[in-house]
């Protein structure tokens, strides 16, 4: 209540003060009723400003201050410099003092705000003029939180800037943890230690940010939002998210494209060595796997199985599924070149 009436006292006082800057201004009861409805109308832009601030970061808060005053410093200048060269009219130096002050400071207030949300005021690491600071901030997604892979990744540095950790994906890991469904609850109370795993890591600033979306539903399409918000980028390994993702202009890190593409290469002709695990789909095939998972299918290998052998691999197919290798033991590859050099 007491800060409403505030609210109230603070309006009529631009009204007030719009009245009679204008009526001073311009001499007239029109122009004087015009600049008490402006008075008005920038009261309710300050309040809802304030109200807006009140859920900004401190960091974007500085931002904001900061590019704000170097915009009305900058459009002042010009000022002091120009009208007294361009304009003769007072209503016209009016007209252009308020649209050169309305435009540097919403230039200012933009650019302070995208770069106050890369200051880290947690105690952690602040103010360090390092890649970090420069780098764009990597928002995670439920999914590949769950996958776990995300904190290995952490681990060795490859992820730069400041990890976005969204309340609304914190609060599906805790209803994915709470599940009926016991698969569902292991996945969920994973992701958790995850987070925490990745938390502990010394070289790893992990911000909760509290930016919601109430009028969108699917935290997917939250993520995406939120991304193209603070100009971030989105970490997942969800396919379709990726797709998704992509159309609206936002850039995506995919952890499963990462893994492929730093699968070792294996060329035709190479010697290496598996265990056959199982029998292949034609008569005689065994089936081997690579440390990365790549599935090997190696003709005449299932009086093998369950031995290690060495192999020649024949040809590589790259499917939409991912990598196959096909190959023939050892061997059978060493005769059959003895027999075509006969």
């Amino acid at each position: 209540m007491v800060k409403i009436s505030l609210q109230i006292v603070f309006i009529v006082f631009f009204c007030i003060i719009g009245y009679l800057i204008a009526l001073d201004r311009f001499d007239s009861g029109y122009f004087a009723v015009f600049g008490a409805g402006l008075g008005v109308i920038l009261a309710f832009m300050v309040i809802i400003l304030e109200q807006k601030a009140a859920k900004c970061s401190l960091g974007t808060l500085i931002g904001a201050g900061l590019g704000a005053m170097a915009g009305l410093i900058i459009a002042n200048l010009f000022l002091f410099i120009l009208l007294p060269e361009l304009v003769q009219s007072k209503r016209l130096d009016l007209f252009i003092y308020v649209i050169l002050n309305a435009s540097f400071l919403y230039l200012g207030l933009g650019q302070g705000i995208k770069r106050g949300k890369k200051f880290d005021l947690s105690g952690r690491k602040s103010f360090t003029c390092s890649s970090e600071e420069s780098a764009e901030p990597k928002i995670l997604d439920t999914s590949v939180i769950i996958d776990g892979r995300i904190a290995d990744l952490c681990k060795t540095g490859f992820i730069e800037g400041t990890v976005m950790l969204p309340q609304f994906v914190l609060h599906e890991l805790q209803r994915i943890a709470d599940s009926s469904d016991s698969m569902k609850r292991t996945r969920g109370r994973r992701g958790l230690d995850i987070l925490k795993k990745i938390q502990k890591q010394v070289d790893v600033n992990v911000q909760i940010i509290e930016d919601d979306f109430p009028k969108i539903k699917e935290v997917d399409a939250k993520l995406v939002a939120l991304a193209k918000k603070i100009f971030g980028k989105l970490v997942t390994n969800d396919y379709n998210l990726n797709k998704v993702a992509e159309l609206q202009g936002v850039r995506v890190l995919n952890i499963n494209q990462l893994a492929i593409a730093l699968r070792p290469v294996v060329l035709p002709g190479e010697i290496i060595k598996v265990s056959i695990v199982k029998e292949g789909k034609e008569g005689g095939q065994g089936i081997a796997y690579l440390d990365d998972g790549t599935m090997v299918v190696v003709g005449k290998a299932i009086k093998h199985l369950g031995k290690s052998v060495n192999i020649s691999v024949t040809s590589v197919l790259q499917t939409t599924a991912g990598r196959m290798i096909f190959a023939v033991l050892k061997e059978d590859f060493s005769n059959e070149h003895l027999y075509l050099k006969r």
